[in-house]
């Protein structure tokens, strides 16, 4: 029933997104829906209401609809950021502040109840950045608290519409790696009895009342046990970061201990050394494939062929992890096919796979009948650099192909004026 709500709730959300919305048929491009349907080639996009209506070999019953001539192009779903901070921050250590970190408070007492969603700026400078580059959506949370958990992280749309926020509350993140130990009492011995404890307390709270007016004994807060409730029971996947292999096998053990976890591990560099296991438990991965050099001690085992190994043993790969260069994620995944993940799984671990991991891929990650049209149209293969986004499609709507970088590149090509550069306008 929670279930049905909260994409009720999804639903209209995007209500918002698709008023107004025309009907809309691409035309002529090789397709890829990532759906059962496959590749389509020769084929048309029918868009209606902001939604996919069909996908059809040829061209027929065009009357009605507004069409876009894409003979020659690549069409694919728009891509989805895996792991971003996007709508949190724009320039990390200046101009304002920074809605990706926090400072310790007294309302969390593990960072879990931190809820990203209310800080989310659909008018980040980064947001149109990323989307003229085919990103349509993105998971996005806290990149540091301070404490154990990285609080609540949200799916947004990279839209320009004022409602960015498609689900709140999506998931909830923490790191088991270095960088948590050095977090949570120096060592990874504190870290782990600390996770194992407060995921405890969490479970036994389920069913007890949390209302102010009723005594709690607990450790945690109640905004901390009302957050971490949904993991406890599976509804909302649990992100740990673990990098290297001993850490990963712990987070293996934390799901043999706890099998209602839905655990998704992000970097997971030297993943490729348990990648058997990690199949074997039903945990997907978040990572950035070019991870290839050892920048810690967590990390020696770090290589390219890291995606190709962890998909071919049945791991469900997810790519990427930027914020500021989110665009790049087709790049890495390009370059994990170039290293044995192959083509479309490359393309999946960009789509569908990322929204399959956060629950959303009713609504996403697929060129299917009923689902958001996010929609990109490339000049040839998005995997290769060489290639660009040249149309984009956000819930059936085309976007201006324009950004703070393009402005800038256009204002600086002529530079003949009767007054300084300062002083005119993009």
């Amino acid at each position: 029933m929670k279930r049905l709500i909260k994409y009720s709730l999804f639903g209209s959300l995007l209500l918002s997104h698709v008023v107004g919305a025309k009907s809309i048929a691409i035309v002529g491009a090789k397709v890829h829906t990532m759906a059962a349907q496959g590749t389509v080639e020769n084929a048309t996009v029918f868009i209606k209401d902001g939604k996919i209506q069909k996908v059809l070999q040829g061209e027929s019953a065009l009357a009605g609809y507004e069409i876009i001539d894409a003979k020659g192009k690549v069409v694919t779903p728009g891509l989805i950021g895996a792991s971003t901070t996007l709508g949190l921050v724009d320039v990390g250590f200046s101009a304002g502040t920074n809605d990706s970190n926090s400072s310790l408070t007294s309302i969390s007492k593990t960072g879990a109840a931190f809820d990203v969603s209310y800080a989310i700026n659909p008018d980040s400078s980064l947001m149109a950045i990323a989307r003229i580059e085919g990103v349509t959506s993105a998971a996005t949370s806290m990149g540091r608290t301070g404490q154990l958990f990285n609080g609540q992280g949200a799916v947004i749309s990279l839209t320009n519409d004022s409602e960015a926020v498609i689900q709140p509350r999506a998931f909830i993140s923490t790191k088991v790696g270095n960088s948590g130990a050095d977090t949570i009492g120096g060592s990874r011995s504190v870290l782990w009895v600390s996770l194992e404890k407060t995921l405890a307390e969490a479970k036994f709270a389920i069913g007890k009342s949390l209302s102010p007016t009723q005594e709690w004994h607990g450790e945690l807060s109640r905004t901390d046990i009302a957050a971490l409730i949904p993991v406890i029971k599976g509804e909302i996947p649990l992100l740990v970061d673990a990098r290297r292999a001993a850490d990963i096998r712990q987070v293996i053990a934390l799901k043999q201990r706890h099998p209602q976890l839905n655990i998704a591990i992000t970097y997971a560099t030297e993943g490729w050394r348990v990648a058997k296991e990690l199949a074997e438990n039903n945990i997907a991965v978040i990572l950035n494939p070019e991870a290839n050099l050892p920048f810690g001690f967590d990390q020696l085992g770090a290589t390219l062929k890291n995606a190709g190994r962890l998909a071919a043993q049945g791991v469900k790969v997810s790519i990427g992890m930027e914020t500021h260069n989110i665009r790049l994620a087709r790049q890495h995944a390009g370059n994990a096919v170039a290293n044995g993940l192959n083509w479309e799984q490359g393309l999946a671990a960009l789509t569908i796979n990322v929204a399959s991991l956060y629950g959303v891929d009713d609504k996403l990650g697929s060129l299917e009948t009923g689902k958001v049209a996010d929609v990109v149209i490339w000049s040839g293969d998005p995997l290769e650099v060489t290639e660009a986004a040249e149309k984009v499609l956000i819930a059936g709507k085309v976007i201006e192909m324009q950004s703070r970088q393009t402005k800038l590149r256009d204002r600086y090509l002529n530079l003949k004026s009767g007054k300084p550069m300062q002083y005119v306008r993009p």
